[in-house]
């Protein structure tokens, strides 16, 4: 009776073990820094800062475990005057993303979260891979855009669209 009950013992220690683990996966954290104006939030403690901003790089770059399961760079950008968030997204896939191998087009829809403005989704191939790219131009005021571009494997960074959508809609100015 004894080894039966410690065995239960073991058994619901091992349980909150586990429990504990799902909780501490789940739980978001955020990412700020005096080198940038802004504030984001992460679903996962799987994303992972790897790079900040420095008088050379202007952007912050994160991962997702691996580079190809999912990798985010994130820009502040002028925004000319005139200038649409749409034009510009469009100017910015001609001129950085549509050269890429294997480059195929895919859908551009509008995007609302604490910033609004738009995503471009895109196909191409890198070293003989099927590689995907989601790119969300949010506009933080009249001149400014910020552009929050994933990339990795095609079916991995589908998986997480969820996650990106919820990075891109926590994104917030300090």
């Amino acid at each position: 009776m004894r080894r039966l009950i410690s065995l239960f013992g073991i058994l619901a220690l091992l349980t909150l073990g586990s429990a504990t683990a799902l909780i501490a996966e789940a739980q978001e954290h955020s990412y700020t820094s005096p080198k940038v104006d802004y504030t984001v939030d992460f679903p996962s403690p799987t994303w992972r800062l790897t790079d900040e901003p420095d008088e050379v790089h202007q952007h912050t770059e994160f991962i997702y475990g691996d580079r190809n399961d999912g990798y985010l760079r994130i820009r502040k950008e002028a925004l000319e005057q005139g200038l649409t968030v749409r034009e510009f997204a469009r100017r910015d896939l001609d001129q950085k993303t549509r050269y890429l191998p294997g480059y195929v087009d895919g859908k551009e829809e509008p995007f609302n979260g604490r910033l609004s403005g738009m995503t471009l989704s895109y196909e191409f191939t890198e070293r003989g891979k099927p590689m995907a790219g989601r790119t969300y131009y949010l506009q933080g005021d009249s001149s400014t855009v910020y552009v929050l571009r994933f990339t990795g494997l095609r079916d991995k960074l589908s998986r997480i669209r969820n996650q990106t959508d919820l990075i891109a809609r926590s994104l917030r100015l300090k």
